[in-house]
């Protein structure tokens, strides 16, 4: 990576003629995108990885891969390289990178062991996970050693190919040099939550091999023994200064081809970038500082001063599904610091900032869960923090946290080494108006992508000021957000995706705006979402009632108001499931699922439902999903309010309402928040005097606590205040925008919403519940009507052409007594019947 960007730079900056650059490279490939290597494993090619392969055009240019340098001659002032060719130099620079080290351990080269670094590293993992699941007709067990960044990006990486995942960390918490024990805790649990295995305080001492040679357990220096059918390590690189060393070069004590600023090593025609460079004393581990060595060496070849200098280093897990970040001193060693945290255990997030002794400025931070700020206070590093840091860290400062205003020279992008003014000067000198061409224009955002919102928001503030309309088009064929075009749909009266893109947009349409125009008709109560002219406009799921699987069946999920169900009911989903073979499980939202239902089966399945008296729960929907409910004063000694009922009419009056997003709401009969109702977009929970009610939790992959809208009301001053805050939403909030950050940007903030929603202070109380009583009176069960109606029925078969016939690949294996989708390497049960009372094969 860092080679590449010598070379991009070099092409921007050096003279048209007089020179020619040859790249030497030991792998096969071109130049890839290490950093994200693991999204290989989730599909992305090697030509998908490749950086900008166009440098490569250039006829002044030479790459050639899979071809190693094997000797240095600084007399000649030529190398030799593995198949014999010798290249003459007049400058040579080193960018030979870093290499995976293994700890000394028993059994490190038995089959089954690898190392997490190279596309060819991941390309064997990925065909000995395949080949040996298939090799033991079960599901891999894996281990991965080190609990780093690049370790849990392994583990996920197993996971992501149907193997087990077991972490085992030598350090007493999971990314021991980026977070504290508050944020190693809570990365911990994060961690747990997605069925990794964890062991800490732990160095595997010995590998095992079973049988047939290959690896078949760790034994542990705690004693303890893990199966392990994949090995994998990740416990750090060393430099690549093999090279330096046997040409006789100043190598660092710890490694690592000696530099000063000007990276120039010991040999003044020799020069060295990267991982594989020592700058005072240390190696940089990442390829940020790697990118600022490759310019410091163009500058100075072409004449310049330009000099490096360490910065600090930030670092953000990625590809493993969970959010963690870090910078500068995370553990507060500098000598008076100050460290301010907040953690939520029940949102499961973690946030510290370590602040000089003044509380003014900046000097490290850590985020698990939540890093929104990271993007933002990273630049300011070493700077005036500009506001209390408890601000930016508690609940009701993570929506309107303090605004700071970035200096030009600012660091944005630390990966290409891009400061807040360039970024603002690409658009006021070079023309640029969109974040993309700022991006082309300056590289920002084009490596690891962690600092894109912060780019985003300096673009459009530099396009404001310099008095450019910033777009807020929802796509090519509607030049208006959401919001705007669902009051235009409805003071037109407009019933049809047709009518709408002709009065307000072009074209015919795309997978972005045929969903929202869906949606807004649904809000507007135009009918059944698979009527003409709006089948075709909904998401997957929406088009089928049904979520879609990942072998291709779907499932069914009735709605049971508050969790609340009948003995005869609870028979009903029973016999269903076990006369269909479908996999059962209660839901997060106190639902009953059942899953792996062909299409065709779908209505066969309503039938019976709607005729034991279920309905949709409507959840595949943008829509409520459900509403959640401790058992409440009826039953419990603690409760002081009838939860159940306070859900189920909550439930049953907002069910099939449409909005940008799906939506949840949770009910808790006391204080002891069972229900967990501040972490739903919705939670009302019971007091001596009534209910409080509080909005925007929830929040997705950026969890986020509901705040107070409104205390002690009765049960229908409840009703109206939720009528009111659901109502105001659909209507104003952005595409596919979730309760949290709208609650989070509304203007004003909560206390400004409270004013709108509860004392209503501008008179649209009476309209806004309107709208919800709209949708109550025209409320209709999707499942019903599409029973009723022949013409939607044709939408549930397997293939339109061929009616009667059904999907021969899907297989299955079984699961803890119930059957699930299988994998490579299961005993599999194929089964082409219309109903699957099957028997698995164990």
């Amino acid at each position: 990576m860092v080679a590449h960007r010598f070379v991009e730079s070099w092409l921007r900056r050096a003279p048209e003629d007089g020179w020619s650059l040859t790249v030497l490279g030991d792998e096969p490939y071109l130049p890839y995108d290490r950093v994200h290597l693991s999204e290989h494993v989730g599909g992305r090619t090697v030509e998908d990885l490749a950086m900008a392969p166009a440098v490569w055009d250039d006829p002044r240019v030479v790459l050639r891969t899979g071809d190693a340098v094997a000797a240095v001659d600084r007399e000649a002032r030529t190398v030799r390289t593995a198949s014999g060719s010798v290249h003459p130099y007049d400058t040579l620079v080193l960018a030979t990178g870093s290499w995976a080290w293994t700890p000394r351990a028993e059994g490190t080269d038995l089959p089954g062991v690898f190392s997490y670094r190279t596309l060819d590293d991941l390309r064997g993992l990925m065909a000995w996970v395949r080949d040996r699941g298939a090799a033991l007709g079960r599901s891999v067990r894996g281990v991965v050693v080190g609990g780093g960044v690049l370790g849990l990006e392994a583990a996920a990486a197993l996971q992501t190919l149907g193997a087990q995942a077991a972490v085992v960390e030598f350090a007493d918490r999971l990314m021991a040099v980026q977070l504290d024990a508050g944020g190693g805790e809570a990365l911990r649990v994060l961690v747990d939550d997605l069925g990794m295995e964890v062991r800490t305080g732990a160095a595997a001492q010995r590998l095992v091999a079973g049988p047939d040679g290959a690896v078949a357990r760790a034994e542990l220096s705690t004693g303890d023994v893990l199966d392990a059918d994949v090995v994998v390590f990740s416990t750090g690189v060393r430099p690549r200064d093999r090279l330096a060393r046997e040409s006789g070069l100043a190598v660092g004590e710890r490694g690592g081809v000696v530099v000063g600023p000007t990276c120039r090593t010991s040999d003044p025609a020799v020069w060295a970038i990267g991982e594989c460079a020592s700058f005072e004393g240390e190696c940089a581990g990442l390829v940020a500082p790697g990118n600022a060595m490759a310019d410091v060496v163009v500058d100075r070849l072409l004449g310049g001063t330009a000099v490096h200098s360490r910065s600090a280093e930030g670092t953000k897990l990625k590809g493993v599904g969970i959010d963690a970040a870090s910078f500068g001193d995370v553990l507060g060693l500098t000598p008076g610091a100050l460290e301010v945290t907040f953690a939520d255990p029940v949102a499961k997030t973690y946030k510290k900032l370590v602040v000089s002794d003044d509380a003014r400025t900046l000097l490290g931070g850590v985020f698990v869960g939540d890093i929104d700020l990271y993007s933002r206070l990273r630049p300011l590093l070493g700077r005036p923090l500009g506001a209390d840091p408890a601000a930016f860290l508690t609940p009701e400062g993570a929506g309107g946290a303090p605004q700071t205003e970035l200096p030009d020279d600012v660091v944005v992008c630390s990966c290409a080494n891009v400061t807040a003014g360039t970024i603002r000067g690409a658009v006021s000198e070079h023309g640029c108006t969109s974040v993309g061409e700022v991006k082309a224009c300056t590289k920002a955002g084009t490596v690891c992508g962690s600092c894109v919102p912060l780019v985003t928001t300096l673009v459009n503030t530099a396009l404001e000021k310099a008095g450019v309309e910033v777009s807020r088009a929802m796509c090519e064929h509607f030049a208006m957000p959401r919001a705007e075009l669902l009051a235009l749909v409805r003071q037109d009266g407009l019933r049809t995706f047709s009518e709408v893109v002709a009065k307000h947009g072009t074209g015919r349409g795309c997978a972005v705006c045929k969903p929202v125009v869906a949606s807004i008709l649904s809000v507007l109560g135009v009918g059944h979402v698979l009527q003409p002219d709006q089948s075709s406009l909904q998401d997957t799921n929406d088009h089928v009632l049904a979520n879609l699987q990942k072998d291709g069946t779907y499932s069914v999920v009735p709605r049971v108001p508050a969790g609340e169900i009948t003995p005869e009911k609870l028979a009903v989903l029973a016999q269903v499931a076990q006369d269909f073979g479908l996999y059962t499980r209660i839901t997060g939202a106190q639902r009953i699922g059942l899953f792996g239902a062909r299409l065709d089966q779908l209505p066969t399945i309503w039938r019976r439902l709607v005729d034991a008296g279920f309905e949709s729960g409507q959840a595949y929907g943008k829509s409520l999903r459900a509403v959640k409910s401790c058992i409440g004063s009826a039953w419990c000694r603690f409760g002081v309010q009838d939860s159940v009922s306070m859900a189920t009419r909550l439930e049953l009056r907002y069910r099939g309402l449409r909005s940008p997003h799906k939506f949840k709401v949770g009910v808790s009969g006391c204080a002891r928040e069972c229900a967990e109702a501040r972490g739903k977009d919705v939670g009302v929970i019971a007091t001596e005097k009534g209910w409080n009610v509080y909005v925007g939790g929830n929040g997705g992959f950026t969890p986020r606590h509901a705040e107070l809208l409104a205390e002690d009301l009765d049960d229908e001053r409840v009703v109206q205040v939720v009528d009111r805050f659901l109502a105001l939403y659909i209507r104003s909030a952005d595409r596919l925008q979730r309760t949290a950050p709208w609650v989070a940007g509304f203007e004003g903030g909560i206390a400004e919403l409270r004013r709108v929603v509860v004392e209503d202070s501008r008179g649209l109380g009476a309209e806004l519940e309107a709208e919800i009583a709209r949708h109550v009176d025209a409320y209709v069960d999707e499942w019903r009507a599409t029973l009723e109606d022949p013409e939607k029925l044709r939408h549930f078969v397997a293939f339109v052409n061929a009616p009667d016939q059904h999907d021969p690949d899907l297989s299955y294996t079984s699961l803890r007594g119930q059957v699930r989708p299988a994998r490579t390497g299961d005993v599999q049960h194929h089964d082409p019947r219309v109903a699957r009372t099957l028997e698995v094969v164990p």
